[in-house]
């Protein structure tokens, strides 16, 4: 049985007092000033390419890595969904302080009561559901291109309310559920992100720019617990900024239980990622989750650059003990979790790879609208012209 921290035994109330200051960045993405946006994109930005030459790039690395997904985790393309029904249990709701809801509105017209749909956030459980209607044996899975609306983001460099994603899942055995596992599969989504970068530098020449380094061939692995021994009087983003400007790419494991500080890394959502499970003991210390994060150097913005999300995924006693410590017990009457807790879906891993960050990344671009096209507020699209970016709308 896994121990609760006295921090998680009263979370709800405690949120409130207690993320005040070092924790204030726990769960909100996002800059959230336009001052502080000015301050960091470049001054000295000249794209590489023409917006339609980038796109021919962008298109090109998207069929690579779906393919390179496909083989490397045994994963096969399907449809996904862009509404679910609320009363579903479905959609994602990001984290689990309740800042960031999905946009809702009725559907069916000429139902006596029609139905309560939300935009979907991501598709992490959809996926996991998926995996049994789609008869996914083990060790076969599913990968999606997803699309979706965050509307609670703050608009900046690096964040948009239209978002896309490789959304994938899959099926997994209860001997799978450990560290290794989920670091084979880490290590398979950075051998095809990092040969996407490669190979598109062979057929778009100039991409390969002396003032960026080559992509990093191996991504280096550090818990939570590790980087607040390291850094421990910084906040979490500071923390990790201070890791990849030494590690250019990460991966960091154990995202969402209460570290030795008191608080945790990040605040997760309680019922998709296991991030309870007790994994090694190191210099004395228990260190929990099968879950994290990959995390890049960005040499054009200079600073921490988010490509994915994922982990192992919950069981039922996993899911209840982390309900419980985010006081979602009520949850549980939900379709979605009522079907785990009646093994009524498989055990899975999974997880989200931003595809516009990744274009980002890899097409070496200063803002996200340079490789989507959203809608920006006119605060930052002033920015942008004074910074020589040019946006797509």
């Amino acid at each position: 049985m896994v121990a609760l921290h006295p921090y998680e035994q009263n979370y709800s109330l405690k949120i409130l007092i207690k993320m005040l200051n070092k924790v204030s960045d726990l769960a909100g993405p996002g800059i959230s000033t336009y001052e502080e946006v000015k301050k960091v994109l470049p001054t000295d930005y000249k794209a590489l390419q023409s917006p339609m030459r980038r796109m021919k790039a962008l298109y090109m690395i998207k069929d690579f890595i779906e393919k390179g997904l496909a083989e490397k985790l045994n994963l096969q393309m399907v449809q996904v969904p862009l509404i679910v029904r609320k009363d579903s249990g479905v959609n994602d709701y990001l984290d689990r302080d309740g800042s960031r809801t999905p946009v809702e509105f009725p559907a069916g017209l000429g139902l006596k009561k029609r139905l309560e749909a939300q935009v979907v956030q991501a598709a992490t459980k959809w996926k996991r559901m998926a995996l049994a209607q789609f008869e996914c044996e083990v060790g076969e899975g599913i990968n999606t291109d997803m699309r979706a609306v965050r509307k609670d983001y703050f608009l900046d460099h690096d964040h948009s309310s239209y978002v896309d994603q490789w959304d994938w899942e899959k099926r997994v055995e209860e001997k799978d559920r450990n560290l290794q596992y989920l670091k084979d599969a880490v290590n398979d989504i950075w051998s095809v992100i990092r040969d996407a970068g490669k190979v598109v530098q062979e057929k778009f020449p100039e991409l390969k720019d002396d003032r960026y380094p080559d992509f990093p061939e191996k991504l280096e692995f550090f818990h939570a617990e590790d980087i607040l021994k390291m850094y421990p009087d910084l906040p979490r983003k500071q923390r990790e900024t201070k890791l990849i400007q030494e590690h250019p790419a990460v991966f960091i494991v154990g995202i969402g239980k209460v570290l030795h500080d008191g608080y945790p890394h990040e605040m997760r959502a309680a019922d998709y990622d296991d991030w309870i499970t007790p994994t090694i003991t190191k210099e004395g210390d228990q260190y929990y989750g099968l879950n994290g994060d990959i995390l890049v150097w960005n040499p054009v913005t200079k600073r921490r650059h988010e490509l994915s999300s994922m982990g192992i995924r919950v069981t039922k006693e996993t899911l209840k003990l982390q309900l419980e410590i985010a006081d979602q017990l009520d949850y549980l009457e939900l379709p979605y979790h009522q079907a785990i807790m009646n093994d009524e879906i498989p055990l899975s891993i999974g997880g989200g790879i931003g595809q516009a960050r990744t274009y980002m990344y890899l097409l070496r671009t200063a803002h996200l609208g340079e490789v989507t096209v959203s809608i920006w507020p006119d605060e930052l699209k002033k920015i942008c012209e004074e910074k020589n970016i040019n946006i797509l709308e």
